[in-house]
C-alpha cells in the first residue's frame, strides 16, 4: 500500500504545494513544503500517479482557503485558528497574518513532531502552538477545545480532513464543535458523492487504513440541522478557472452538460469545492 495511513496523506499534499511552488506561475509561495514531504512524500505522489494534475487541483484548494482565512479573520475579529488534523500545513508562516492572532494545530503527535523538526527556527506570522490530540475521537477533541478556552471568536479550518471520516463522526465533530459558543465560522473543503465514488474507486485501493467516506449528496442540509449554515459555497471546477489550473472538458461532456438540467449542473459544480460555514445564531 502506497499510504498506510492519514499523516502520509500530508506528506503526500505537502509535494504538491511544493510542485506547485516551482512553477514559474505559482499561486503561492512555500518554501517550507519541499523539507516537508521528504523522499516519502515524493515517492507517495509518483507512486499514486498524476503528480501534476493532483498538484493544481491542490493548488486551487489552498489559494482558495488561503483567501477566506485571510478574509475571515479581518473581517469578523477572530483571535483564534483551529486548525483541526493540520498535518503539514504551513499557513502560520506563510500568510500574512496578524501578530496577535492565535494560530493551533491539532493533529496526532507524529506527525505533528515530525513538522516541527523541520520548521525548527523558522518564525511565524502569528503566535503558533501545537495540541497533540486525534481529534476523530471525543476525547481529543475534548484536549484540543480546553486550549480554546480564551477565544472570544474563533475560526475552524478542516482541510483535506472530512472526506475520510464516516457521516456519524462528521455529526459528532459538528455538534461538539457547535457547542463551543467561541467557535463561529468553520471553513471546510467538501466532496460530492460523483467525486467521493470515483476517489473510492481509482484511489481507494492504494490506501489502507484511510478510506474515503463522506460526500452527502446535500451538504447544506447536512450542516444545517447541525447548526451550520453554509454561508457560501466555492466551486473546485470555477476556482480552477479562475486561477487557471483548470483541465477543460471535452467539447461532448460540455454540450450534454448545458443540455442537462438545473439540477444536475448543480451537483456537478458542486462535485468539490470549500464551504463557509457559520454558526446559525451568528449573524
Amino acid at each position: 500500500m502506497l499510504v498506510k495511513d492519514i499523516s502520509d496523506t500530508a506528506r503526500w499534499m505537502a509535494y504538491a504545494r511544493a510542485l506547485e511552488s516551482q512553477r514559474p506561475d505559482a499561486l503561492f509561495s512555500d518554501p517550507l513544503a519541499r523539507r516537508l514531504a521528504g523522499e516519502a512524500g515524493e515517492a507517495i505522489a509518483r507512486g499514486i500517479g498524476q503528480a501534476e494534475f493532483i498538484a493544481r487541483s491542490i493548488a486551487v484548494r489552498t489559494v482558495v482557503l488561503d483567501e477566506l482565512i485571510a478574509q475571515t479573520v479581518q473581517r469578523h475579529g477572530i483571535d483564534l485558528v483551529l486548525n483541526l488534523a493540520a498535518g503539514l500545513d504551513t499557513r502560520p508562516w506563510r500568510l500574512a497574518l496578524p501578530a496577535s492572532l492565535r494560530w493551533l494545530d491539532v493533529d496526532l503527535p507524529d506527525i505533528l513532531r515530525y513538522k516541527s523538526s523541520v520548521v525548527s527556527g523558522e518564525s511565524a506570522s502569528c503566535q503558533y502552538d501545537v495540541v497533540h490530540a486525534d481529534v476523530t475521537e471525543a476525547s481529543g477533541r475534548a484536549n484540543a477545545f480546553a486550549r480554546c478556552a480564551d477565544a472570544r471568536r474563533a475560526l475552524v479550518v478542516t482541510e483535506g480532513f472530512l472526506v475520510y471520516l464516516t457521516p456519524e463522526q462528521v455529526t459528532a465533530l459538528a455538534r461538539d464543535l457547535r457547542a463551543q459558543s467561541a467557535f463561529q465560522w468553520w471553513l471546510t473543503d467538501l466532496t460530492g458523492p460523483r467525486a467521493l465514488d470515483m476517489l473510492q474507486r481509482v484511489w481507494g485501493p492504494m490506501f489502507r487504513d484511510a478510506r474515503f467516506q463522506f460526500g452527502p449528496r446535500d451538504s447544506v442540509g447536512f450542516f444545517q440541522k447541525l447548526g451550520w449554515r453554509e454561508e457560501s459555497f466555492r466551486s473546485s471546477r470555477e476556482e480552477a478557472a479562475r486561477l487557471n489550473r483548470d483541465t477543460p472538458l471535452p467539447l461532448l461532456s460540455r454540450v450534454l452538460l448545458r443540455l442537462s438540467s438545473a439540477s444536475f449542473r448543480e451537483e456537478f459544480r458542486r462535485l468539490s469545492g470549500v464551504a463557509v460555514l457559520a454558526r446559525a445564531d451568528v449573524s
